[in-house]
């Protein structure tokens, strides 16, 4: 039995794609537990929804002209942040209307976009899920960075994070602008979702989002009466 053990815990480390997988699933992992925290906590499921689905025209088009997907990603993570403020400041129309506006918009271009090319190299399921057994060295150390970004971001914001979070006008009265940490927030959110889209596709990113985090009023010490 020993032995056994011992020979399925070196193949598993000489499979090198193996553990490159693991590393990246768990900085994954670290990342979503994060930045899902507060998305549940602000009420900010529905522009991480919007996000994570958000980016997949920026993709597609790099993949199209042969730059990185990630590049994309943060092109449609930057163009969805700035729509939304623009609309929400510049009209009449609430912040869900903009999103929700935006978040269809994206997603129809990006559909679109990949069936209506030719020369596409992707694949949308690819996309949606991407293979995390074919992670590359690079992308987990994008990954890594990131997640300690996140991590510093989370842990000197997390007083303004949590005044936000329950009730906006308290921060502001403690002494912290609403609006730059929103903005904070926001940023943390579209790093989470831009690097981890490499990991476990656009698709995937919103159900480690909110699922983890969604789940812990279920959990027994959290249990509602």
């Amino acid at each position: 039995m020993r032995q056994c053990r011992g020979f399925a815990d070196r193949s598993f480390i000489a499979n090198g794609f193996m553990v490159q997988a693991l590393i990246a699933g768990v900085l994954v992992s670290i990342a979503c537990a994060i930045a899902g925290t507060f998305v549940i906590l602000r009420g900010l499921a529905f522009i991480g929804d919007a996000l994570a689905h958000g980016v997949l025209p920026g993709i597609a088009i790099a993949f199209l002209v042969g730059f990185p997907g990630i590049l994309g990603a943060a092109i449609g993570a930057a163009f969805m942040i700035g729509g939304i403020t623009v609309i929400t400041q510049r009209s009449r129309l609430s912040s869900d209307t903009a999103i929700g506006l935006l978040f269809i918009g994206m997603l129809s271009l990006g559909v679109i976009i990949v069936s209506r090319s030719s020369s596409f190299s992707g694949d949308l399921t690819r996309i949606l899920f991407r293979e995390i057994l074919g992670i590359s060295f690079q992308a987990i150390l994008i990954q890594g960075v990131a997640t300690m970004v996140i991590i510093i971001i989370a842990i000197v914001c997390a007083r303004p994070f949590l005044l936000l979070s329950f009730d906006p006008e308290q921060a502001q009265v403690a002494g912290f602008s609403s609006r730059l940490y929103h903005n904070v927030m926001l940023f943390m959110i579209a790093i989470t979702v831009i690097v981890s889209f490499q990991t476990v596709g656009t698709l995937l990113v919103f159900g480690l989002l909110i699922a983890p985090a969604g789940a812990e009023p279920f959990w027994p010490d959290g249990q509602q009466p």
